[in-house]
């Protein structure tokens, strides 16, 4: 695992396989749809470590002790819609109790800005951690927006979790978002002229949902 201040790269020998495999054209939307889940599982681990922990008595087979569990108001998963949602689901297979909420940014291909159109969340947002999950982080201008609108909702405690990433996108989220943690598996070698991730893995969107 490597890491600056806020950018953590997660370079797993599994993360790095998977991700491998997804990269690959010939992927199926199936297998493709699979991996995510399971890279977002993965990643989940390394941005839920820092989550409160606080001891309750139970009764063992043997004894009792005091155990520790998770402490605070459940997190909050919110993809960005719509390739967001694969993300979600692996992390929701970690923190199956976690709540979700949702907001629905498209890119204008004149602009390549972030157009919002949906956001709906739970309530007590300051109380809890909050994970953006967007599998891509090009332009980062969705990720802006997105974190923009959690703060302007009383979010206080976010971050951000991508698979992909271009250093494009990496420079200006730290830059818009320095108290934002960013978690992802790879950062790639740039953008091109379309603002796409390259080598990148093509549309995640299309790729997850089987789409064009």
């Amino acid at each position: 695992m490597a890491n600056n201040s806020s950018v953590t790269v997660v370079d797993h020998p599994l993360v790095r396989h998977k991700l491998s495999i997804m990269r690959n054209k010939e992927t199926s939307t199936t297998n493709f749809r699979r991996l995510l889940r399971e890279i977002a599982l993965l990643l989940g681990y390394e941005v839920t470590r820092d989550l409160p922990i606080a001891t309750q008595r139970i009764e063992t087979p043997l004894e009792a002790m005091d155990a520790p569990f998770i402490d605070g108001k459940k997190l909050v998963v919110v993809p960005i819609l719509r390739a967001g949602l694969g993300l979600a689901d692996g992390i929701l297979d970690l923190v199956p109790g976690a709540r979700v909420g949702h907001i629905g940014l498209y890119r204008d291909p004149e602009t390549k800005a972030a157009v919002e159109y949906y956001f709906k969340m739970p309530e007590a947002l300051g109380e809890r951690l909050v994970l953006v999950c967007d599998p891509m982080l090009a332009t980062a201008n969705s990720a802006i927006a997105a974190v923009d609108l959690l703060k302007g909702a009383g979010a206080r405690w976010i971050k951000m979790l991508s698979v992909l990433a271009a250093p494009e996108g990496v420079k200006a989220f730290v830059e818009a978002h320095p108290d934002v943690p960013l978690t992802v598996a790879a950062i790639d070698r740039e953008l091109n002229d379309h603002a796409y991730i390259m080598p990148g893995l093509g549309d995640a969107g299309d790729r997850l949902f089987g789409t064009k």
